[in-house]
């Protein structure tokens, strides 16, 4: 993923234990109730912890693939929009991923030659 904002940067601490798991960019209060906060990070943060944290590795899949989605289909909150896109809020990003995440993965069907 090539970053354009802290807003997307997930991050753990790993080691002996059950380890930390946090958003690079913290809690961002400067954002607290304006819903303009990028949920990505925290989102993705998610993912860390299923993977690494608890070691479920399809339902981290199943998120990382919802945020790639929501990317793939234009969802952006201002911090990573290009001037002119449409911007979601943090609510509207965070359903949109968590509507995808509830998304069946779709097999592409193989051809018999």
């Amino acid at each position: 993923m090539l970053a354009g904002s802290l807003g997307v940067l997930p991050s753990a601490s790993l080691g002996p234990g059950p380890g930390l798991f946090e958003p690079v960019h913290g809690s961002a209060p400067d954002l607290a109730g304006r819903d303009e906060a990028n949920p990505i990070g925290a989102i993705a943060t998610v993912a860390l912890l299923l993977r690494h944290g608890l070691g479920l590795v399809e339902p981290a899949a199943a998120v990382e693939r919802a945020i790639r989605l929501a990317l793939d289909q234009g969802a952006r909150t201002r911090d990573i929009a290009r001037p002119g896109e449409p911007v979601l809020g943090t609510r509207e990003l965070g359903r949109s991923i968590a509507a995808l995440v509830r998304q069946p993965v779709r097999v592409a069907a193989t051809v018999a030659r």
